[in-house]
């Protein structure tokens, strides 16, 4: 296995499942594209999800099950628990804490606040992540 074999898939299925969000929420919320937009987290679909699905698909077509694919693995899936758990309930408290702010009248600035993924989401980013590490060993 070469360092590239795991790289470009890894590094790919972030830029394809990013690049989507983009377009996504360009169309969705009827936006121009901005260069912030290439770092937005939450919204469909979780481009941390195919990141780190492809990393260990990667592994495990490349090495089989070792230990590199088992710690690979249990990484995967901390991110795409984290995904839809913790990050998801820190939005929807960043959320209500601006309404909070509002209702208040409060003359504070409004806190930015990045919401999770759903299931949904996080399904979408794994699938990516999957097919584009299946993909790339097919072809590289």
């Amino acid at each position: 296995m070469e360092f590239s074999d795991v790289i470009i898939p890894t590094i790919l299925a972030g830029v394809i499942a990013q690049g989507l969000k983009i377009v996504i929420f360009v169309f969705k919320h009827k936006k121009s594209f901005h260069i912030k937009d290439l770092i937005v987290t939450g919204s469909m679909p979780s481009s941390h999800s195919a990141l780190v699905l492809a990393l260990t698909v990667s592994i495990a077509l490349y090495e089989g099950f070792n230990t590199a694919f088992v710690i690979s693995l249990i990484l995967a899936l901390i991110v795409v628990r984290d995904a839809f758990g913790v990050r998801r309930e820190a939005g929807e408290e960043g959320k209500m804490l601006n309404r909070i702010i509002k209702a208040a009248r409060l003359k504070l600035p409004e806190e930015h606040y990045a919401l999770g993924h759903t299931p949904l989401e996080v399904t979408v980013g794994v699938i990516i992540g999957v097919l584009t590490a299946v993909l790339a060993y097919a072809i590289l």
